[in-house]
Order: structure tokens, then C-alpha cells, then sequence
């Protein structure tokens, strides 16, 4: 998917999917671009694999999130499932890559590869979280293995890499000196000149909290070139999101306007 500052406003030039991908462009122009991304059967079953390519032209804006939580659904012939993401963003352009959470099911393997090359004014949003599985069910943190990798380049610099896997073979992921009582997990980023303040604001609001022991929610941040890292986990993914859209309010503000709430965020 392609969007560009054309006449005056942020567009969708160029989109197409296949499946198990869908792509929807509920607002194609505009201030910004809002896309969503979906899928034919609800969710990922077993050798699914998404790969996205997305670029910002220089100037615009765009919001991109999913339909609803990334279901990945258990995998008894052990293929596992994912996503590659590949985005680059150009001068002074703005993209906010806000995902729900990855819901991996009990037997479920989900690997993500996520790329974001930014040029030196660009700017980024980005959240990447999960949740333990089908809590209400009894699945909590009873997926075979869970990867996500993400990468941010600057000027063509590395400014940012992080890793995450969880994998019952190192320990019961739900054993208390693992994920214990949370269940979910996330962080979430921002980088680039237009949300400095934003960045420096949620910065000195996070580092100021008190530590609280058993606290349903714990977050932590750091400081990047350019931007802020905040790190969450709570014991509800509700309680999570809430933190999330608090927390990133005031970056959110660039878009004059609740792309959260056309996404369905706190519906």
C-alpha cells in the first residue's frame, strides 16, 4: 500500500492484497489515511503467512490498525504462522501502526517480522502487543511459541531493535517466574521530531509513578534517539489498551482527530 500528500491531503495511491490478507481504506483521503488490515477467516491457522509492504510518501499521514485482535489458531501439524511487516516512512510523514493484540490460541505458533525505515525528519507510532491466549477458556500463555521482531532505521541507521520470544521449552510461560499473574503484554513507541514533546511528556509521566507492589499494571519507559520506548504488562488486556491510548493521547493529538475511536478502540 502506497499513501502520498497529493493536492493538499494524505491518499491511498496504490493498495492491493491477496488472500489471507484483506485491506480496507475506510478513510482513503484526508488529513490522514486511515487502512485496516483483516483477514478472510478470522484469524491465522497453521502455514498462514502475511506479508506487508506499506510506504508514507513525504508530507503525509496514516493510520493503520486491524479489524479487530489477530486470532492465531492452534497448529497440530506444527506450521507455524505469521506476519512480515516492511514499512518506510519519508520526510516529514507520519505513520501510526496501532494493531490490536495478537491472540495466540492454545498449540499456536505466531512468528513476526517487522521492519520501519524512517528518513531523518520522519516519524512513528508503533504498538506491538499480545495477550495470553483465551483466558476466559482456561488457555492462558498455552501457545507452542510466540516471536515478534522489530527493527526502526533512522537515515539508514539502526535506531532501535527488539525481540521477543516466549517459548514453553525455556519454562511454563505462566510459572511465577515468568509471565505469573499477566496476561498481557506490549510496548509501544515513538520516534521522530513532530512527537518529541510527546516523547519527552510520557517520559517524565511514566519515570514519576510509584512502583507498586501486586499492581494490576506495570509500565516503564526509555529513553531512545528521537523517542521514547514504553514497556506495559498488565493482568488485563482492557486495563492494558487503556494505559496505552492514556499514555499516547497527546501524540495521538497530531492527527486532530480519534483515529482510536474509528477504530474501535474503548467501544
Amino acid at each position: 500500500m502506497t499513501v502520498e500528500w497529493v493536492a493538499g491531503q494524505s491518499v491511498v495511491t496504490s493498495a492491493w492484497a491477496a488472500t489471507p490478507l484483506t485491506l480496507l481504506t475506510p478513510r482513503p483521503a484526508g488529513a490522514y489515511v486511515q487502512a485496516c488490515l483483516g483477514n478472510h477467516g478470522g484469524g491465522l491457522v497453521a502455514g498462514d503467512e502475511i506479508r506487508l509492504a506499506l510506504r508514507v510518501g513525504a508530507g503525509a499521514m496514516c493510520h493503520l490498525g486491524t479489524q479487530a485482535s489477530t486470532k492465531v489458531y492452534r497448529n497440530p501439524l506444527g506450521l507455524p504462522c505469521g506476519q512480515r511487516v516492511s514499512a518506510r516512512v519519508e520526510s516529514c510523514a507520519m505513520l501510526a501502526f496501532l494493531p490490536d493484540p495478537v491472540q495466540p490460541f492454545a498449540g499456536s505458533e505466531y512468528l513476526q517480522e517487522q521492519e520501519f525505515e524512517l528518513e531523518v525528519d520522519a516519524n512513528l507510532v508503533l504498538v506491538d502487543w499480545l495477550s495470553a491466549g483465551r483466558v476466559a477458556r482456561g488457555e492462558r500463555w498455552s501457545f507452542s511459541r510466540f516471536q515478534s521482531r522489530n527493527r526502526v532505521s533512522v537515515a539508514g541507521r539502526l535506531a532501535w531493535w527488539d525481540s521477543l520470544r516466549l517459548d514453553p521449552a525455556d519454562g511454563k510461560l505462566a510459572g511465577v517466574a515468568r509471565l505469573g499473574r499477566f496476561n498481557c503484554l506490549a510496548l509501544a513507541l515513538l520516534m521522530g521530531p513532530k512527537l518529541e514533546r510527546a516523547a519527552a511528556n510520557l517520559l517524565s509521566r511514566v519515570g514519576g509513578q510509584p512502583v507498586r507492589s501486586r499492581a494490576m499494571l506495570v509500565t516503564a519507559a526509555s529513553p531512545l534517539p528521537g523517542g521514547v520506548l514504553l514497556r506495559l504488562v498488565g493482568e488485563s488486556t482492557e486495563r492494558v489498551e487503556c494505559e496505552i491510548r492514556e499514555q499516547l493521547a497527546e501524540a495521538m493529538a497530531s492527527f486532530h482527530d480519534d483515529p482510536w475511536g474509528r477504530q474501535g478502540w474503548g467501544d
